[in-house]
């Protein structure tokens, strides 16, 4: 069994394959909302949709009044009925991009990606508080007696609602505070935290954590995981800011660092 520092390396490995990888943040080229009707998608001019690169005509997307969205490929391929998830948003591809139609709130959008952007490559090195693994903190469990239902702001100032059925409670030095978990999965609940290092050490609007072995009363807490969000690194990301109760007043000097851009 490997030892905790080499599991946390190779985890912030893995950490930068996943933002470099062909479907990760960094080459992302576009994000439109679509909306009832046809429009076309391509890099030249006379598309809807014009993009910065990649084939001049990769074809149409419609949407009918139940929002349901269906791609037909330029090259006269037989359309595609698009089953749209919010986790799972349905993927294309033209020549270099790889396409998607994501959800938020019942509203689709179309986000492209260019898989030979040299984005990735221009990445600054993430950097990381030392780590420490008193911030490695069991946390209990525990099961609202009635599901909360919150009302989040994004990063676009889009509002979105979510149910909270769970939050985790731990000490630290003495004090006990509690966070909510408010998106994920159950094997894996997300919670999207602010403390005082983001006034000057973190990325200012919020960092992820991930719960990890979750059972029914107990979950643990790894703030050395804690990451800076999509919209850190595109501008074409829609991501959740903390709650209120996920503000803390103490400085978590463990996990990602703001960017060295500034982001």
């Amino acid at each position: 069994m490997t030892d905790y520092a080499t599991d946390y390396a190779q985890w912030q490995a893995r950490r930068l394959a996943a933002l470099k990888a062909p479907d990760g943040w960094l080459n992302i080229i576009a994000r439109d909302w679509l909306s009832e009707g046809t429009v076309s998608v391509g890099s030249a001019e006379d598309n809807d949709i014009i993009l910065p690169t990649g084939p001049a005509h990769v074809g149409t997307l419609t949407q009918d009044a139940a929002g349901n969205v269906t791609y037909a490929p330029a090259n006269g391929d037989s359309p595609i009925k698009l089953v749209l998830s919010k986790y799972n948003p349905p993927r294309f591809t033209a020549e270099n991009l790889l396409l998607e139609v994501t959800t938020l709130n019942g509203e689709n959008a179309l986000r492209v990606r260019d898989t030979a952007s040299t984005a990735p490559d221009a990445l600054p090195p993430l950097e990381y508080f030392p780590l420490d693994p008193s911030w490695r903190i069991v946390a209990d469990w525990i099961k609202l007696d009635i599901p909360k239902g919150l009302t989040i702001t994004t990063s676009k100032a889009i509002e979105t609602s979510v149910e909270a059925s769970h939050k985790a409670v731990f000490t630290r030095d003495g004090v006990t505070y509690e966070l909510l978990a408010t998106h994920g999965t159950p094997q894996s609940p997300q919670f999207v935290i602010r403390d005082q290092t983001a006034k000057d050490t973190t990325y200012a609007a919020c960092r992820f954590v991930f719960g990890e072995d979750v059972t029914e009363t107990s979950i643990v807490l790894d703030f050395n995981k804690a990451i800076n969000p999509p919209c850190a690194f595109t501008d074409f990301a829609v991501c959740p800011m903390p709650p209120a109760e996920n503000v803390l007043p103490i400085r978590i000097e463990a996990g990602e660092k703001r960017l060295a851009n500034g982001h």
